[in-house]
C-alpha cells in the first residue's frame, strides 16, 4: 500500500476504542494532529486554558496532600498495575507511536517497553527509600535523615519519546509520593491521551483491590505554550522536568530559579563518537550505523559527531557512506524499513540548512536529499546525511535534529578528546578502541564530560537502571535509574533525645524550679 492510500486515521479510531478513549476527546477540537508516516491528519484534540491548567495543578496538589500517607509500598502497588496495563497494551500504544511519531514498528514497541520497564524498577524502589543514619556527637541521641515527598511534579515532554518520558518521570514521582501533571509536546498529544487512559485503568484496579488513591493523582494537560508557562510558574508545583530544545530550556531554567523551584533539563545531545586506531571497525560500523540513522536522526541519543584516527578513516568511512546508500528508507509500519519520516516541514528545512551551510565551510556531503515526496507530498522522508568536514564548525557545534552525521578526522588521542568536549551540549558520547588506556582515560574524569559515557556501543538509547541525563549545558538533573528518585523528594535530617538532659553551650544554664 502506498503512503497516501494508508487510513491511519482509521487506525487511530481503533486503538482508541479499544482502549476505551471517547472520540470527543479526539476529534472536534482546535488541535490538529497530522502523521508524518502520510502528512494526513489524524485527530483534532480539545485544548485546555490557561486559568483551566492552574485549576487541574490546584487539584492535584489536593491529590498530593492525601497521596503522600499511603505507605510507599503501597504506592508501589499502583505502579506495579500500570506495568501490567502498560503490558497488556503495548502492541496498540507502540502501534501508536509509530503512527504519531513515525518511529519505525520495533522503536515504538522497545519505547513502551522502557515505560514496563521503569515500572518494574518504580516497584522495587517503592521499598528502598532509604535514608541514613549518622553518627551524632551527642550522647544519648540518634541522628538520621528521612526522604519526603516534594508535592506536584509537573512534566513536559517532547515529541521524539512522546511516552518513555512521561514513564520515567511518573512512575518514580508516584511511588515517592507524589502527584503529576504532565504537558506533552502540541505534536503528539495522542499517545498521552492514550497513556493517560491506561493509568486510568490502573487507577481504577488498585481502587477496587481496596487501595486508597485521590483523584487528580495524574493529570494531563493537552494545549499549547501557554499550558507549558502555566505549569512551569504555579507556586505549588516544586519541581518541573522538561524535555526539548535548548531554547526552551533557556527559558523554563530561570523561571523556576526565579520561584526557587528545581528543575530537570532534559535538552541537547549532540552526540559525539570517537573511532581510534585499534578499533573493531565491523563493530564500530554497526554501531556508529544504527546510532547515527535510526528514528531519522530524531533521538536525543543520535550519534551527530563522529572523530577517526587518520590511520583508520579511508578503511572506514567509504563504507560507512555505503552503508547510508543502501539503508532502507519508507513507512516505518512496513517491515524491513530502518528509517522512517521526519516529524515535519520545519525539521526539513532546517537539515537542508544545516547541509548548506556545512558545504559553504568545505564539507563533502553524501546524501540528505527528500525521497518519497512524489508519494506523499506532505511527508518528508529524507536519505541520512554523511558529512565529512575539514574542521568542527559552528554548525557542526549546533545540534540539527535530523539524520546528519559530520565526519572528521583526528591525529592524537588528546587532540580526540578536546574536540570530543569542545561543544556545549554534553549528553551521550561514545568510543571504539580496544586500548584499555584509551578506554579507561575516556570514561574518567579528564574524559567524556557527558552524562553517559560508553566504550564499544553507540551513544544511543539508555537503559532504565542508569540516571539519564545530565548535560552540560544545563546543569542537566537526572531522570529514570539509579538514585534519580531523589530528585522527586526532598531530605530532612532529624536528631532524637532519648537521653535525660539537653546539651547547652558552655556555661549556659537555665532554672527550671
Amino acid at each position: 500500500m502506498t503512503l497516501a492510500k494508508l487510513d491511519l486515521a482509521a487506525e487511530v479510531d481503533k486503538i482508541f476504542a479499544d482502549l476505551g478513549v471517547a472520540a470527543d476527546k479526539y476529534k472536534g477540537g482546535t488541535l490538529a494532529v497530522r502523521s508524518p508516516i502520510s502528512g494526513t491528519e489524524i485527530g483534532r484534540l480539545p485544548e485546555v486554558t490557561a486559568a483551566d491548567a492552574k485549576k487541574a495543578i490546584d487539584a492535584a496538589h489536593e491529590a498530593f496532600l492525601e497521596w503522600r500517607l499511603v505507605p510507599a509500598p503501597k504506592r508501589g502497588e499502583l505502579i506495579r498495575l500500570l506495568g501490567e496495563e502498560l503490558r497488556s497494551a503495548k502492541a496498540a500504544l507502540g502501534r501508536l507511536v509509530s503512527i504519531e511519531v513515525g518511529k519505525v514498528t520495533s522503536e515504538g514497541l522497545g519505547e513502551v517497553q522502557e515505560m514496563i520497564d521503569i515500572c518494574d524498577f518504580a516497584v522495587g524502589l517503592s521499598r528502598q527509600l532509604y535514608g541514613l543514619t549518622i553518627a551524632t556527637e551527642r550522647s544519648e541521641h540518634r541522628m538520621m535523615e528521612t526522604w519526603h515527598p516534594l508535592g506536584v511534579i509537573g512534566i513536559i515532554s517532547a515529541f521524539n519519546f512522546p511516552v518513555a518520558v512521561w514513564s520515567w518521570n511518573s512512575a518514580l514521582a508516584i511511588v515517592c509520593g507524589n502527584s503529576t501533571v504532565w504537558k506533552p509536546s502540541e505534536k503528539t498529544p495522542l499517545t498521552a491521551l492514550a497513556t493517560q487512559a491506561i493509568f486510568d485503568k490502573a487507577l481504577a484496579r488498585y481502587i477496587a483491590n481496596g487501595g486508597s488513591a485521590p483523584k487528580n493523582l495524574s493529570t494531563l494537560l493537552i494545549g499549547g505554550r501557554d499550558i507549558g508557562e502555566a505549569l512551569v510558574d504555579h507556586e505549588k508545583v516544586p519541581l518541573v522536568s522538561a524535555t526539548g530544545s535548548t531554547r526552551m530550556g533557556r527559558e523554563v531554567g530561570p523561571k523556576l530559579a526565579q520561584r526557587f523551584a528545581r528543575s530537570i533539563l532534559e535538552l541537547g545531545g549532540n552526540n559525539a563518537a570517537i573511532v581510534t586506531p585499534t578499533a573493531d571497525l565491523d563493530l564500530t560500523l554497526r554501531g556508529v550505523a544504527f546510532a547515527a540513522m535510526g528514528t531519522a536522526g530524531q533521538r536525543c541519543t543520535t550519534l551527530r559527531r563522529l572523530f577517526v584516527h587518520d590511520s583508520v578513516y579511508d578503511a572506514l568511512v567509504p563504507r560507512l557512506a555505503k552503508a547510508y546508500q543502501s539503508v532502507t528508507i519508507g513507512s516505518p509500519l512496513t517491515e524491513g524499513n530502518l528509517v522512517g519520516p521526519l516529524i515535519d516541514r520545519q525539521a526539513f528545512d532546517k537539515m537542508q540548512a544545516a547541509l548548506q551551510a556545512s558545504k559553504a565551510a568545505g564539507g563533502k556531503v553524501v546524501g540528505g536529499e527528500r525521497v518519497l515526496d512524489a508519494e506523499a507530498t506532505d511527508a518528508y522522508y529524507v536519505r541520512p546525511a554523511i558529512v565529512e568536514m575539514p574542521r568542527q564548525t559552528d554548525t557542526v557545534k549546533e545540534e540539527t535534529f535530523a539524520p546528519i552525521l559530520y565526519v572528521m578526522k583526528y591525529s592524537t588521542f588528546d587532540e580526540a578528546l578536546a574536540l570530543h568536549n569542545d561543544v556545549p551540549q554534553g549528553l551521550s558520547s561514545s568510543i571504539f578502541t580496544n586500548d584499555m588506556r584509551e578506554a579507561e582515560t575516556f570514561v574518567s574524569a579528564r574524559g567524556s564530560d557527558c552524562g553517559i559515557a560508553n566504550v564499544n556501543i553507540g551513544p544511543s538509547g539508555a537503559e532504565i537502571g542508569g540516571a539519564f541525563g545530565g548535560e552540560k549545558e544545563t546543569g542537566g538533573g537526572r531522570e529514570s535509574g539509579s538514585d534519580a528518585w531523589r530528585a522527586y523528594m526532598r531530605r530532612a535530617t532529624n536528631t532524637l533525645n532519648y537521653g535525660r538532659t539537653l546539651p547547652l553551650a558552655q556555661g549556659v544554664k537555665f532554672d527550671i524550679e
